[in-house]
């Protein structure tokens, strides 16, 4: 069975395919590829290979785009740093997805799930449409508005009017865009789960902010980045070097 790679972080590939000869040998790895116009050339000029593993965000964009410019019809089973809560419309047959970073276990349960697909010949095109659709609809099942308490009231509050959340003695705040500040029950990583990451970035322990609300980008010490708001932020918000690529890539998705 022959088998490709999209994958720009050299070391997740190289564990994937660890894993791969582990697990599964008969698969043949044939071509890793790491860049959308890469794999669009590669798809346009080969035959399409049984299987791909394929990271949803890729330095240049959007493994998705891919799509858009060539026809893919085998099986896909996506690898991303997003979490199952933001996964759930992936569920779909004939294709799956692996949540970084990759480990047996879960692998076993994608290769098991790729054959039994193959088994029963369910149509992999129509299923990858279907796929894609729900893709295009996970923005649905995430937050657009918040109930923030506040005495003896509950204030609705809209999520594009958020420019950032962040943590302060163990308490979480907002910034909303007009500069208001409220109080949250809740925590960092809960929020993360129920914000379009698309709009929302966790670019620190202590920060989540908003893409619309960023004013401009400072070079920081150690190849970090300085984000600066258009909102006034009791600290400044530094994005280190490790996560510098995925900033960049979400920024300009």
């Amino acid at each position: 069975m022959k088998a490709v790679i999209v994958e720009d972080e050299i070391v997740a590939a190289q564990n994937l395919q660890r894993i791969i000869g582990q697990v599964a040998d008969d698969i043949e790895i044939i071509a890793l590829l790491q860049s959308i116009e890469e794999s669009v050339e590669w798809f346009s000029l080969n035959q399409a290979p049984d299987l791909i593993f394929m990271d949803i965000h890729l330095s240049d964009g959007s493994s998705f785009s891919i799509f858009d410019k060539v026809d893919i019809t085998c099986p896909v089973i996506f690898t991303t740093a997003y979490d199952e809560y933001a996964l759930k419309a992936f569920e779909v047959n004939s294709v799956d997805y692996l949540l970084k970073p990759i480990n047996i276990k879960n692998f076993e349960r994608a290769i098991t799930k790729f054959r039994s697909l193959s088994q029963s010949q369910t149509d992999s095109t129509d299923s990858l449409a279907n796929l894609l659709a729900s893709f295009k609809q996970t923005k649905g099942i995430y937050k657009s508005n918040f109930l923030i308490p506040l005495k003896d009231k509950l204030i609705p509050l809209a999520v594009d009017k958020i420019a950032c959340f962040y943590t302060e003695n163990k308490m979480v705040k907002i910034i909303t865009k007009d500069n208001q500040t409220y109080h949250m029950d809740t925590s960092l990583e809960d929020l993360t789960n129920q914000l379009d990451p698309t709009q929302f970035f966790r670019a620190n322990r202590q920060y989540i902010i908003s893409h619309n609300a960023i004013e401009d980008i400072s070079i920081w010490f150690g190849s970090k980045l300085s984000i600066n708001m258009t909102v006034t932020v009791p600290e400044r918000i530094i994005v280190s070097k490790a996560r510098v690529s995925e900033f960049k890539v979400w920024y300009t998705a």
